[in-house]
Parts: C-alpha cells; structure tokens; sequence
C-alpha cells in the first residue's frame, strides 16, 4: 500500500469524526504526491495538488523540503505544472516561514538567472526566520560583490520585512461571549485529559468549552459578521493555572484569523478579557499569536461614604457592575485612543492602554511576538555586515532607572542577564527587558507543540548560550497507552536530536524517565542567579527566578536562548514567630496567601515577584513554597536563601545530575558535566566570598510586604474550591483557606493523594512514619478511603529504599507499580488501598488519572480546577481539597477529614517539615529529611 493510499484511508476516517485532512508533515508522503502531480494522468493528480498547496506543513518538516525542492524546479522550468505558475511558486515559498524554503530562496537570489534572482530577492525581502547558516550565505555573496545580497540586506537594515506589513486596525469592533463566571482556568479552553490531541490543532479544537458553546460562537459571529468574537471571564481572570498554548490556538481557532490560506487551522489574533484581566504567564502566550487580552474593570468594589469597602457576609467584598459585557454585546476597541467604547463608540467603558504599549502592537502588527524577535536580530546583523549603524525599525526598550534606589533580587537577575542595554544603565522594574535564558525546561503534552513551533521557525538546533535543557515525561507517566507510545518516543527523538536532554532515550539504551519535570529543573539550576523557561505554569524554581510558558516561548528560549519580558515589581515576603511542632510547611504556604488576602483585601502578589526570605530550607522544602506561587497567581517567585543553605542545596543538585550521567542520559555536548561544573564554580563562589547568595538591596524599592506570623498558624490548613459557593466567581480560586477545625471531622473525602511536584522526599517519609505510628496506636491500619502516592522523582525512591523507608511503604501498599509492565489503561476503580504509583504527574494533570466522578478528593497538589482532579457527577460535584500530606494520609484512613485532636494524634512524635525565619537557626535538624 502506498502512503498516499494509506493517506486517503486516513482521510475516510477523519472525515467520520468531522474533520478534515490531517496537515502533512512527512516528506516521503509530499514526494509521492508531486510524483502523482507531475503524471498529468495519473487519477489522484488533482488531490495531490489541493494537498500539495494546501495542506502541506512549512518549516523544518521533511513534507516542506520536499515542497520547497519541487517549487524550486517549477520556478526553474525544470518542471512544468500547468496550475502553479512561477509567481505562485514564489508565493507559496514566501507563506513556508524559513528552513528549506529560505535555502532555496537563497539558491534562487543568488543563482545565475537575473529574473528569477530578482523574484527571489522580493520574496526573501519579506522573511524574518534565517539562521546562521542563511545569513552567512548572504554576507559571504555580500562581500563578494553580489548586487542582489547587497539589495536584500539594505532591506534588512531598514527592517522593511516589518515597516511594509499594515498598521493595525484603528478601531476593532468586537462581540461578546462569556466563557465562564469566575476565574478561567486553561482547562476550559484545552482540557489536560484532551492533552494527547494538541498537535493535531482541528481534532483539538473541538475539546474548546464544549459544543454547545462551540456553536453559540458561531451564531454570534453569522449575526455580526464585521465583529471578532472576544471571550470572557466574567467576575474573575482569565487564563489562570498555565500558560497552555493550546487553549489561545484553540480560542484562535474558533475566533481568530487564519495565518496563510496555504497552512490550515493555524490562527492567530485572538481577543480575550476579564473582568480582572488575564492571568500573567497566558498573557503572555497570547502576545505569541499577535492576540489582544483586555483588562475590562467591569466590576468595582461598592465602597461606603468613607471610600472603604463594604463588605458581605463572608468578608468579602461587595461588587458592582460599572458596564454590561453579557454575551452578544457589541463594543468596539480604539486601538489608537486605546479606549474600549459602546457600539456606537460613543461611550468610553474603560482605559485599555496596558493592551496597547508600543511592544504589544508590535506583536500584533507582526502577527505574533517572534516575528519581533528573529526582525531585531535580522535588522542587527543587516546593518553590522553594511557597516552602517543601526536604526532600529522597532519601538525603543523601556528602560527604567531610579538613581539612588536598590535592586530587588529579580531586578539583579535581570540586570545581570539583560542583553543590549544601554551601557552603564541600571533597570528597575516596568522595564522592558531581553535576557539570557540559562535553563529551559519541556515537558511531554506540551512538547509535541514545542516541536512544531521549532519546525515552524526553521531551528534545528539548540541555542549554545543555554546552559541546559530537558524534556520531561511526567504528563504522561501514569498510563503507557496508545496515545503515549504514540507520541512520545517520536518526541524524545526529536529534542534528543535539537540538544535536549531527554527523560526517555530515542535508542533504548537508559531507563525511561518519569520525573516531575519542575523537579528536575530545580535539581539542574545549580546558580542562584540564573533565568529559567518552562513550559509549564509551576516552573517556579527555588533556585534562579523561572517563569512558566507556552510552548513557543520555550521553543524561542530553545532556539536563540533568550526571552523578552517587562521586569516585574516585587512582593517581599517575610516571617515571624514560631512554627509549631504540629504543623506542617505546607500549613505555612496555605496561610501564607491566607494572611496576604487578610492584609490588603486584594491579591498583591497577582502577575508579580513574591521575593520568598525563606533561606534556612533546602532547595526541596522550599520548593514548596515557590511551586505553589503559581496558585497565588504571581509571575514567578524568588528564594533569598542563607549561604550555607543555598551550598548544601548545590551539592545535592550536583549528586543528582550525576545520578543522571550514570543512567547514560549525558549527550554529546556534555551538558550534565557542563551543569556540574557551573555548580562547582558557584560553590566556590559562595564559600570564598567572592559572590554569596543572592540577596535583595537594603533600599530596594516593593510593591508590598507581606510579613507572615507564624503563631497564628495552630491548625493545618486546606484550600477548598468551594464549589457550592452562591457567588459563582468564589469557586474554584485558591483563595478560600480554612483550618481543619472548619470541617468540625464531618467531611466525607472518598479519595487521598500525595505525590506531584508539591511533595519532596520528607513526604514520602512523612506517610511512611504516619502509617508505623498509626499502627502503632490503634494495632493495625485500615483505609476507609483509596491513597495514592506517587514520588515527583526516581531519584527520590532510590533513596528511600537505600535508608529502609520505601519497604514500610510496600508492606502497607496494595498496589506498587512496575516499570518493566507499566499500566496501558487508566484505572477508573478505587479500592480502599494503598496505590504505589510510577513517579510522575498521575491524578494532578488529570489527563490520565482521575478520581471517580463527583469524589471528594484531599491532595497535595496543586490544582482545584473544576474537572482537573475530578470531574462532577449528574449527582453531586466533583471537588479538589488541598492540603498537607499529613491531612491528607490521615483523611484517606479515617475517610473525613480529621478533628483536631485526632490529627495531633496521628502527628506525634513524627518528623514534619518543619521552618523557622532565616535570622532563626532551624527549628530541627531533621526537618530536612536528609
């Protein structure tokens, strides 16, 4: 059977689930097709050319190469197709974003014939994605004397591959659609159980919200066809929890404008919105596609004759409506005035200048953020090969300098890092900044994305500066199934192939890794002063300062090891008093943005630093705290660690990435070794004095200080989604913190979990010495609830079963998993056991893994997300609890939540993680758990 024959098969079943073609990415497929093409009477001929012209992926792909050699023989005359003349042929190379069409671009504005070079010279005029190898082919001809490599690079040097696209739109009327009340998550926008489907962009799109919303988009835009449908959160912040390119192209698919008429279901532009605004990292995401996100301020909080707040009778504050956005309403966006109007643009509702700064119209001119990136560094070289200085095409970095004023810790890292700054400049925050990237992290259901986005911007190869990268197979650990062996080993290969360094090996030779992808990271940053990218919203290192992404901005990082970024204001976060002997770290962090809220009524750290002095914990244990940062909707978080602690932290991160070289996972660049070496150097550092830990200036200026008492804290801590609130736009958010005491022992939980990135090794060894004192109290130990365990990492087992702890595990388990026959299925029934699961994501991501509907679940994890953990029942609905691994063993066995007296109990004499402030010597040795 020929692939082509094979493609038709696939098509047929395509077509019987409502969906078109499948883009073609194989080369070998694209060389049947133009065989067929040239055969003037061949019976598939006028199907391979739609396919040929239409359906083909640009880029890196082996399918483009092919369609960049054929249309180079068209455009030559050595082949003659009668319906692709020879200025389409240049056309469709000019829609085939670098790679091989920029190669043959290049062959044809250099070559011998005047024409032809001419055409070629106006087409590559207009590109921006070219590598070295392009660019050194141009300043070679340069330099050669070529008229025409002269012709393109004073073109480059005027940056006319931007200055000639159009202004954006001055007015962009819009069309309202609700997708939610409350907080956004990008669950609703790409499921994680639907993460498989991701690079497939038509099959993915039909998970977006659910059809009846899919359709209800639709009618509204046949009623308003001259408006762009604009998605909402109502009463809450869209886009929280990730980054998750998939739900901006999924929105982009469904709202957006399509990229090229010859690329399908690639959109761009979409417009989103909320009430308070858009979540920091997804904002980001939707800069990508040239997208436009709306803080709308459409609800105020109702304040009394003396301007406080008036409050209702939760203690929180009442809100009132300033203007209606209910679904169907038209508005209508002055790009210029950047006011948001009525329809009639009459009426000025609210002031959206931050969605319009002089960089995110670039982004939206562009038709996306890259194209901004690779036309700076084009123009750059341009001018630099001529000879000539620079006028740069492009709207001037915000640089922010306040003479006399300190640097928080994240103003020093973006100083230290910035790139093309003005010489002698200090940058304080608001500051636009472009900085080396010095880890990038990737993981398995975003990855095939990250792939694609490297394709699609013609890179081959990982960027030198970046001192290290890794790709996970943490999302996908739980169930080895179709879908996963599908996709994942041609992943592995592929960023094995780019420079990765890769959890699973492509040739078979190391064990298949399923590390907790943050985990990892936080084990390879080995400087405190390092820039991380991960394409996960809970990169959130406790080394460094590291922001979660979307899969192309970890494709961009991957590629020229930089990113571009405002530096953001800072939170200082402080503690005070005593952590009491019951209490868990946990408990610190839940209240933590407990008494934050309590503070200042509103969330001072959202889309900031939260600078964390929380230096007497190693780098696991204050993991905890950064990680869940994510959850306190903050843009990062940063750790001001004690020099002993951050040492301590080095060397265990150095015997850990040694764990990874023994396993064989140490490429051809010596990546690892490399890691260690910086490791070693920064070690030396600190102890000689030369460069101690990275600490914050006495005058640096915040935003806010949070001074959290830790003699408040006397009972563990759980956030609850809340999800009978009356107030929609109350459930689901992290905020709602309550003592355990609040649950008076009376609620049912049908399903405990520990395990994910917010647990270290101490957890594991938490669980194992609840269950020996338990046992040791009442004479045996019986669940009343399932619990399941799964370690964030490999590493973490090996230890414990080194020092005795995994085998008291195993004696009370029912179920331990095997590598050598990993499961194929997800498990849908629990029995009231306990579950050794592989290490990895399992229940948090929930695209595997899920409780049974309509369970009440009590995790350490980090995610309430409606549907994430547990999905509603037509009964009764689903709810996510949060909260400490001692909560969370003790309410698995007792199948409630515990009283007070009960868990004081089962806590006694056991080793939790304990805390005390940095100016404090730790309250225990031990609490470590090293």
């Amino acid at each position: 059977m020929s692939l082509y024959t094979e493609y038709l098969n696939e098509i047929e079943t395509r077509k019987g689930q409502g969906l078109n073609p499948k883009p073609i990415e194989d080369g070998a497929l694209v060389k049947e097709i133009t065989d067929q093409i040239r055969d003037v009477d061949n019976a598939h001929r006028a199907g391979s050319l739609n396919h040929f012209i239409y359906n083909t992926l640009p880029g890196t792909t082996s399918a483009a190469g092919e369609k960049a050699k054929f249309l180079k023989e068209i455009i030559l005359g050595e082949a003659v197709v009668e319906e692709i003349s020879q200025p389409f042929a240049f056309e469709l190379l000019s829609h085939m974003k670098g790679g091989p069409s920029v190669e043959v671009l290049l062959d044809l504005a250099l070559g011998d014939d005047a024409l032809i070079a001419e055409q070629g010279a106006d087409v590559l005029k207009t590109q921006v994605f070219l590598y070295d190898a392009d660019t050194d082919r141009l300043k070679t001809a340069y330099e050669a004397g070529n008229q025409i490599a002269t012709d393109i690079l004073e073109s480059y040097a005027k940056a006319e591959f931007f200055t000639k696209l159009p202004d954006i739109e001055e007015e962009i009327k819009v069309v309202t659609y609700i997708a939610a009340e409350g907080d956004i998550s990008t669950d609703l926008l790409s499921p994680g159980n639907q993460a498989h489907s991701r690079s497939d962009r038509e099959l993915h799109g039909k998970c977006l919200i659910s059809p009846a919303a899919q359709a209800e988009i639709q009618e509204l835009q046949r009623q308003h066809p001259d408006a762009r449908v604009m998605l909402i959160a109502e009463k809450g912040t869209m886009g929280v929890g990730s980054s998750r390119m998939s739900g901006v192209n999924n929105v982009a698919l469904w709202t957006g404008k399509q990229a090229s008429p010859y690329v399908p279901f690639v959109n761009f532009a979409p417009i989103v919105a909320g009430t308070n605004g858009i979540s920091p990292i997804f904002l980001t995401t939707v800069g990508v596609t040239g997208g436009i996100g709306l803080d709308l301020k459409n609800w105020v909080k109702k304040v009394d004759s003396a301007g406080k707040p008036i409050l209702n009778n939760d203690d929180s504050p009442i809100l009132e409506q300033t203007f209606s956005v209910e679904t169907g309403t038209v508005l209508t966006i002055n790009t210029k005035e950047k006011k948001l109007y009525n329809d009639a643009g009459d009426k000025e509702l609210v002031d959206v200048s931050s969605s319009f700064t002089p960089q995110k119209v670039e982004f939206i001119k562009a038709g996306g953020s890259y194209a901004i990136v690779f036309g700076k560094k084009l123009q750059t070289f341009a001018a630099e090969t001529l000879g000539i200085k620079l006028k740069s095409a492009f709207a001037p970095s915000k640089e922010i300098s306040h003479e006399g004023q300190g640097l928080t810790a994240v103003e020093k890292i973006f100083n230290k890092n910035a790139v093309g700054v003005t010489d002698g400049k200090v940058l304080h925050a608001g500051s636009d900044a472009r900085v080396k990237v010095n880890i990038v992290g990737s993981q398995d259901t975003t990855g095939l994305m990250t792939s694609q986005e490297l394709e699609a911007m013609a890179a081959t190869v990982i960027s030198p500066i970046v001192d290290g990268a890794y790709q996970s197979g943490c999302h996908t650990a739980s169930v080895w199934d179709s879908k996963a062996q599908a996709n994942i080993p041609k992943l592995m290969k592929f960023m094995n192939g780019f420079g990765l360094i890769t959890a699973r090996d492509p040739n078979g030779e190391y064990h298949a890794m399923t590390d907790v992808i943050h985990k990892v990271l936080n084990d390879i940053t080995v400087d405190d002063w390092a820039i991380i990218i991960g394409g996960d919203s809970h990169t959130r290192m406790s080394k460094g300062v590291a922001f979660g992404a979307d899969s192309g901005t970890v494709a961009l990082a991957l590629a020229t090891g930089e990113a571009t970024m405002p530096i953001p204001e800072s939170v200082k976060v402080t503690f005070k008093g005593h952590m009491a002997d019951h209490m868990d770290f946990r408990d610190v962090v839940h209240a933590t943005q407990a008494q934050m809220l309590k503070q200042f009524g509103d969330n001072v750290f959202q889309g900031r630093i939260i600078e964390v002095h929380i230096g007497t914990l190693l780098a696991d244990q204050a993991f905890t705290f950064t990680d869940w940062t994510a959850e306190m909707k903050a843009k990062a978080s940063i750790c001001i660690s004690q020099d002993e602690t951050l040492v301590e932290s080095l060397e265990i991160a150095k015997s850990r990435i040694q764990i990874m070289i023994d396993k064989g996972m140490e490429n051809d660049a010596k990546t690892l070794q490399g890691l260690i070496d910086k490791a070693d150097k920064r070690i030396a550092e600190i102890k000689s004095g030369e460069m101690p830990a990275l600490t914050p200036d006495d005058n640096a200026k915040y935003f806010a200080e949070v001074v959290v008492d830790l003699d408040e804290i006397d009972e563990p801590m759980i956030a609850d989604p809340d999800v009978n609130n009356a107030d929609v736009s109350k459930r689901y958010t992290h905020d709602t913190i309550r003592p355990v005491s609040y649950y008076q022992g009376e609620k049912k939980v049908d399903l405990g979990f520990v395990g994910s990135c917010m647990v270290h090794k101490g957890d594991l060894i938490i669980v194992s010495q609840m269950l020996k004192n338990l046992e040791k109290k009442q004479g045996k130990v019986e669940f009343k609830a399932p619990l399941v365990v799964a370690a964030p990492t490999y590493n973490i087992i090996d230890e414990l079963k080194a020092e005795g702890e995994w085998s008291t595990l195993q004696k009370y388990s029912g179920f331990e998993f095997d590598d050598l026959f990993p499961k194929n299925a997800a498990r849908t029934e629990y029995e009231n056991i306990l579950y050794l699961e592989r290490p990895g994501c399992n229940l948090c991501m929930g695209n595997q893994e899920k409780a049974a509907k309509g369970d009440t679940v009590l995790a350490t994890s980090t995610r309430l997300f409606q549907g994430r953990v547990v999905e509603d029942s037509q009964e009764k609905k689903g709810e996510s609890l949060l909260a400490s691994t001692p909560v969370v063993v003790l309410s698995a066995i007792l199948g409630r939540t515990p009283k007070m007296d009960e868990y004081k109990s089962a806590v006694e004499g056991i080793d939790l993680t304990k805390f005390s402030p940095p100016l404090e010597k730790p309250a225990t040795a031990k609490s470590a758990h090293f």
